[in-house]
């Protein structure tokens, strides 16, 4: 009977090679009756009996242990129950074997036999092995001698070979040596006759036949390998001497012969990268030297004496000049060391770009730098800005000395800098090579003393805002700045763009600080403006506060025509960088007397409305004999003569008033003040209704003496342009007949509604104006065609012409006022050039 460790070893399973898996193909038959299905079916029903059954299910799990089943048995309490069903589970299995092994018994014998066959062949097999190693044992023995005679002259012809080739490339080697020896007799050579470039492809030849094929230890070989070495020692050093001559003279054949040398060597490469170092560390020595406080001291005031430079890197008293001079020329020198080692970078780089090897022709400059890597010039470049970077950044931090030369004499700190790129980029200027920077190399360049840059342009600022406030204090407002005061902010300004002017870039941030500094002015001089009823008074004479104003006014008149003067020179972006800040002082300027001479013309304004108090309309005044002026006109002329007196001939002496190639801000005042004046005169001379012909002439009266008030006292009135053709145009359109109105020149010079106010004159009086439509005054009215367009105001006059059809037609009548048709006409003739564009 098997016990539960055997069914532990053969556990009940989903696996294919479980026995009682396999239950479900076995096919019994005890007593030859049964049948395959029927012993399937009780393979399968106990199988069914085990998985159902709590304790035999167990053990048909992969993880059955046998100890846990053991334990759990005896501490059920009925041991011997669990062991019996165990007992009867066993014969059952084995009751289930015998029955299969029966059912299947014909298979079972014919596997057998076939086993027996299986052996019978395969002692045959054996055999027939034997006897093949009996021959292969005997084949060997026939072979071993004739393998061992053939080994042993193959290793003898192999060394035969071997020697043969050693002693050719020996010979060889011999030869070339010899060759070497016939053109370089060591140790006294003749340099004229010395081929470089030949002896080092000899040399190099010799050392490759000995390292490829290993003839050291040949004694012929090894005493001409010293004598071949010492020449390949005086080559490199006579093609080193070669190739330095060339680069410093900038010999393009030196140069050339120097580099096909270390290409025959094959050392190129490590020669080009062994000369930029050099180079570029002769570079960054001279930017260090440049700089150092010591040898600064030492040259410039007798060590750390008197005049010398202390620790702290500033000068006692009677060295610094000395030190400042000792200083600039250190740096005059370092740009002259820059300038030469870049240059002659360049020029390797140059003939490496153009010259080819003689017999392989490759350009040497691929041997040099491969895809990807920064061109020689690039490298030293990079390297003299991080050290000259890195040396001004430490000046201005650790040297109050350097730092302060070096922040008040930037502009000749860029000025050397910019020679220095200037000088390289001329002498690297060659069509079809590289240059030697770059664009953005120079800017890196320049970038490098940017924090001198910055504290120059901060210390320019300060010069000019510090003048500024000493000009116009903040804490004093009723003091005003001098004529000196003003020149000297002005020689300030033009020292500091004439300090700059030779470097455009330099120069527009020199502006930009200039533009603040006279921002600064203009807010100081606004504090400074005096407002208020003593400013705009115009009844008495000038007071304090006016004064004070004219003396703003022209101060920063002439500072703004001064500085603008002094920018035209420059390039239009100079003007454009000093536009806003010039803007504000102008601004300033104007807004120190526009008060005042908006209440002038307010006062004339107000002379010229009292032209509707007068009856120009009486056809019993003869006018025409009266030579006395209208008292409006009396009252303007005497305004007109007060102003000039009192404020005008304080603002301009009096040959300027009407000179026109010199615009100031009070001649521009002046010349609108006087346009106005005769625009507003015509304006309210064409709402005179009625007027008769007396009337007429006393208009024309008034207006000749009104040209001759102006242009006496406030600008002469042929240059006013446009607003005085209109004074003359209607001083004769007044005495035209109404049919001759519609093809008048006249008409060209004058604003189409003065020409329209003018007709309702001519008009009955039911042809209401649209100042007596709408009830306005005259002051009134003209306040709203100040507002209004040419556009509008035709609006407001052709509604007037609706009502006068309006009424006509309502009276019956079939015939209209001829002024009628005539505004018609205008008035289209305004739509008409209105919506031209459109219809284009």
């Amino acid at each position: 009977m098997a016990s539960p460790a055997a069914l532990q070893r053969s556990p009940l399973s989903s696996s294919p090679s479980s026995p009682l898996q396999r239950l479900s193909t076995f096919k019994t038959s005890a007593t030859g009756t049964s049948t395959p299905a029927a012993t399937a079916t009780t393979a399968s029903s106990a199988l069914d009996t085990f998985a159902n059954d709590p304790i035999f299910s167990g053990f048909l799990s992969p993880s059955f242990s046998s100890t846990s089943f053991s334990s759990a048995a005896l501490s059920s309490g009925s041991p011997a129950s669990t062991a019996e069903k165990l007992h009867n589970a066993i014969r059952l299995l084995e009751s289930q074997l015998r029955s299969e092994v029966l059912s299947r018994h014909h298979d079972l014998l014919s596997q057998l036999s076939s086993l027996k066959s299986a052996e019978h062949s395969l002692s045959t097999v054996r055999s027939a092995v034997s006897s093949l190693q009996s021959s292969l044992r005997r084949i060997r023995s026939e072979l071993s001698e004739p393998y061992a005679s053939i080994r042993s002259k193959s290793l003898q012809l192999s060394n035969l070979h071997r020697t043969t080739e050693l002693l050719q490339h020996t010979i060889r080697a011999l030869r070339l040596s010899k060759k070497l020896r016939e053109m370089a007799p060591y140790p006294v050579i003749d340099p004229e006759k010395f081929d470089l470039a030949k002896a080092a492809q000899l040399h190099c030849e010799i050392l490759g036949l000995c390292d490829e094929y290993d003839l050291t230890g040949i004694e012929a070989i090894d005493e001409e390998l010293k004598y071949v070495r010492e020449i390949g020692d005086k080559t490199r050093s006579e093609a080193m001497k070669v190739l330095v001559r060339g680069m410093e003279g900038l010999n393009q054949a030196e140069v050339g012969t120097g580099l096909q040398v270390f290409y025959n060597l094959g050392e190129l490469k490590a020669t080009v990268e062994q000369l930029v170092n050099k180079y570029k560390g002769i570079g960054v020595k001279s930017i260090n030297s440049a700089l150092d406080m010591k040898a600064i001291s030492a040259s410039g005031g007798g060590g750390y004496g008197p005049g010398g430079i202390r620790g702290s890197g500033t000068p006692q008293i009677g060295g610094s000049a000395k030190a400042r001079e000792a200083l600039w020329k250190r740096m005059e020198n370092c740009m002259d060391q820059l300038h030469s080692v870049v240059v002659a970078v360049w020029h390797l780089q140059r003939v490496l770009s153009k010259k080819r090897d003689p017999f392989t022709h490759i350009l040497l400059i691929e041997e040099v730098i491969q895809e990807g890597d920064s061109v020689l010039t690039d490298r030293v470049w990079e390297a003299l800005v991080k050290a000259f970077a890195s040396q001004m950044k430490s000046a201005f931090t650790a040297s109050s000395f350097v730092k302060e030369i070096f922040t008040m004499g930037y502009p000749k700190m860029i000025s050397m800098v910019e020679n220095l790129l200037e000088r390289i980029s001329r002498d690297t200027d060659v069509k079809g090579v590289l240059p030697a920077i770059t664009s953005e190399g120079k800017d890196h360049m320049v970038a490098a003393i940017e924090i001198f840059q910055t504290a120059y342009l901060a210390l320019c600022l300060s010069r000019l805002s510090d003048l500024v406030n000493n000009v116009f204090p903040v804490s004093s407002r009723g003091s005003f700045p001098s004529k000196e005061h003003i020149s000297r902010i002005v020689s300030r300004i033009q020292e500091e763009i004439e300090a700059v002017q030779f470097d455009g870039r330099l120069t527009l941030l020199v502006l930009r600080e200039i533009g603040k500094s006279l921002l600064l002015l203009a807010e100081r001089a606004e504090y400074q403006i005096s407002t208020g009823p003593e400013a705009r008074q115009v009844t008495g004479p000038a007071t304090m506060a006016q004064l004070k104003n004219f003396t703003i006014c022209q101060h920063l008149q002439e500072i703004h025509t001064r500085i603008s003067s002094l920018i035209k020179g420059l390039p239009p972006v100079a003007a454009d960088v000093l536009s806003p800040s010039l803007g504000a002082v102008y601004g300033v300027a104007c807004d120190s007397v526009t008060s005042l001479f908006q209440a002038m013309l307010d006062r004339l304004e107000s002379c010229i409305l009292q032209i509707h108090d007068q009856n120009l309309g009486d056809p019993k005044t003869d006018a025409a004999m009266d030579n006395n002026m209208s008292p409006y006109m009396a009252e303007l002329q005497k305004s007109i003569l007060h102003f000039r007196s009192e404020f005008l001939s304080r603002l301009f002496p009096p040959s300027n008033t009407a000179a026109a190639g010199t615009e100031t801000i009070c001649t521009r005042l002046v010349r609108n003040m006087a346009a106005r004046v005769l625009s507003f005169f015509i304006r309210h001379s064409s709402l005179i209704r009625p007027l008769s012909e007396s009337g007429k002439l006393r208009l024309a009266h008034d207006m000749a003496e009104l040209e001759l008030a102006v242009s006496q006292n406030l600008f002469k009135v042929e240059q006013l342009g446009a607003p005085y053709r209109a004074l003359r145009a209607f001083r004769r359109l007044i005495f035209l007949e109404t049919s001759q109105l519609s093809a008048s020149p006249l008409l060209q010079d004058l604003p189409l509604n003065v020409i329209l106010h003018h007709l309702y004159t001519r008009g009955p009086e039911e042809f209401q104006s649209p100042l007596q439509r709408n009830k306005l005054t005259p002051l009134q009215y003209s306040l709203w065609l100040d507002s209004q367009g040419e556009d509008q105001i035709w609006k407001g006059i052709k509604a007037t012409l609706d009502d006068y059809a309006a009424k006509v037609r309502a009276r019956g009548d079939k015939e209209f006022s001829p002024v009628y048709p005539l505004m018609l006409q205008l008035g289209s003739s305004l739509t008409d050039a209105a919506s031209s564009p459109l219809k284009q």
